[in-house]
């Protein structure tokens, strides 16, 4: 069973989804929650529905006040319902969403084993604690590289559960199914010639500040010249203050809102853009893959953001007005991240196909270095 709560980490599992639904050995199961029931931000479960998946569910785990902590309490509920009901072998999540540590949450407490996509990895703020929390309540660990199978285990994890398979978006970002740029324009009703992609999300620990650094945004794309394409940030506290302050720019010209976009069409504008701007992982992780430059703003990123070709700058709009004055000069070249080369789906595949990976002892055992 896959459990996934927003556009960002279907995008990440959708391969893997995909490959289990047509194998013969595995009944592939979609626990949909989170953002993509929320219209606001897209009803993205649409697009899920999209891909035709044999076993969907859907949960609404948002309530009035959407703090962290009532969402997980709400989505833990509804998950552990549907878990007892379907009976999985296996929950499957993704990175560091509240949504994430439910799933991870759930299966362990109810004897179930508990694979983590994308875990030992540095995110940053809150998104950290959770990424931690869900490996050491996960049994298996489906990792994108080296470095993360090294902090799993300097975490205590046993070196036989631990898997590097690579991201598994790289396999859909270079595969043949992309649409070609013209297309993505079409669909979205994009007339720009060139464009910049614009993703800026809340930073749940600077909650107090986020309406004060959305505005600054805001105000550094009104003074520049670019034209953009915006896309509304995750649902994360704070998230109002973004979409009230990209109101300034809903009837200007040079930019194109919108509350989300199809995972396949979004990777095919970034990688036409000029660049990207924000705090959003992309721009971390799929950008440098195709040599688009990048500006990361304040703190989301800052354990991330290390690459020489990132343009980090701070929060005020002079510092981003500064970096779009020499964004189109600064020249990158597609970066062979270690992230894998796009196998990732058929190493999950093999990884499943072997005896051993369902015998993984449910009682966890910490193992020091």
């Amino acid at each position: 069973m896959f459990l996934t709560g927003t556009r960002a980490d279907f995008g990440k599992i959708k391969s893997l989804i995909q490959i289990l639904e047509s194998h013969p050995a595995f009944e592939a199961f979609v626990f949909v929650t989170g953002m993509h029931l929320q219209q606001e931000y897209g009803y993205t479960v649409l697009e899920i529905e999209r891909c035709g998946f044999s076993n969907l569910h859907t949960f609404h785990n948002h309530t009035h006040e959407t703090t962290m902590d009532l969402t997980l309490a709400k989505t833990i509920e509804g998950l552990s319902a549907y878990v007892k009901e379907v009976q999985p072998d296996m929950i499957v999540v993704h990175g560091d969403r509240v949504e994430t540590l439910a799933g991870a949450i759930v299966g362990s407490l109810n004897n179930v084993l508990v694979a983590h996509i994308e875990g030992g990895e540095l995110s940053g703020t809150v998104d950290e604690l959770i990424r931690h929390s869900v490996s050491k309540l996960s049994h298996i660990h489906f990792v994108s590289n080296a470095e993360a199978s090294k902090r799993l285990r300097q975490m205590g994890e046993m070196k036989s559960s631990v898997f590097t398979i690579g991201s598994p978006d790289i396999d859909i970002m270079f595969s043949n199914e992309l649409p070609d740029l013209q297309t993505a324009k079409h669909y979205y009703e994009i007339g720009f010639e060139q464009y910049a992609v614009a993703m800026f999300h809340p930073v749940t620990t600077e909650a107090k500040d986020m309406e004060q650094y959305a505005n600054a945004f805001v105000a550094a794309l009104e003074q520049d010249t670019h034209q953009y394409v915006v896309i509304f940030p995750n649902n994360d506290l704070g998230s109002q203050y973004i979409i009230g302050a990209y109101q300034k720019l809903k009837d200007n010209a040079r930019f194109r809102i919108f509350p989300s976009l199809r995972f396949e069409y979004f990777l095919t504008l970034l990688k036409h853009a000029q660049f990207i701007i924000g705090n959003s992982s992309a721009g971390i992780r799929e950008a440098p893959y195709y040599g688009i430059p990048i500006i990361n703003i304040g703190t989301r990123q800052q354990n991330r953001a290390v690459h020489a070709d990132i343009l980090n700058v701070g929060y005020d709009t002079q510092s981003i007005l500064g970096a779009l004055a020499s964004i189109d000069a600064h020249q990158v070249n597609p970066d062979q991240a270690d992230f894998g080369s796009g196998n990732s789906a058929g190493l999950f595949l093999e990884s499943l196909l072997e005896p051993a990976i369902w015998h993984i002892n449910h009682q966890k055992q910490f193992r020091d270095l």
